[in-house]
């Protein structure tokens, strides 16, 4: 585990404060509690459309035929 000294004021993660510093310590674990927290039912709803679809076996046949004649 690290410590790392954060200035006052820098809007850093929370810590505990020493001399006007704050103290933060940090971990190889990442930090959770905020997607614990996390409102899923908060989410709009949303319908989605296949945008790029894959051509037909027509269409491949006739670039096939364009190729082999160029």
């Amino acid at each position: 585990m690290v410590e790392e000294t954060v200035g006052a004021g820098s809007g850093g993660p929370s810590g505990r404060r020493e001399g006007g510093y704050l103290l933060v310590k940090m971990s190889d674990k990442p930090d959770l509690s905020e997607v614990e927290k996390f409102d899923r039912s908060k989410l709009k709803k949303t319908n989605t459309e296949e945008k790029n679809t894959l051509p037909s076996k027509e269409t491949i046949q006739q670039e096939k035929e364009c190729v082999q004649t160029s």
